[in-house]
């Protein structure tokens, strides 16, 4: 068997990565909504508190993850050359890896602010 998420896999976790990435812009809307922070210090100080820094630090993943499996699939179903496809992959794969790490470094920089 193998270790990549193809097939059903990559559906259900597809599937999983989008209704976490649901839940968490619900309760992110309900909340600026509800109980929106007043001032910079308190927007830094609920984004960078521990349940909402390890949501936010998911939610990246999430997002990542989802994109990565949407357009892997659609490159996979319609660029038929393989090398193309290897090169296409890859450089999807370079800007997600980009994106992750600078979405991380940007929530960890908001927790060193002061």
């Amino acid at each position: 068997m193998s270790r990549q998420a193809s097939g059903l896999q990559a559906w259900a976790l597809q599937r999983l990565t989008a209704i976490y990435l649901a839940l968490y812009l619900a309760y992110f809307i309900l909340y600026l909504l509800f109980a929106m922070p007043p001032g910079q210090k308190a927007w830094q100080s609920w984004l960078t508190g521990g349940v909402m820094s390890i949501a936010s630090y998911l939610a990246i993943l999430c997002l990542l993850l989802h994109a990565w499996i949407g357009i892997r699939d659609v490159v996979i179903d319609y660029v038929k050359p393989p090398f193309v496809k290897v090169g296409l992959l890859s450089l999807v794969l370079i800007y997600l890896a980009g994106c992750g790490i600078w979405a991380g470094k940007l929530l960890m920089l908001a927790g060193m602010v002061d």
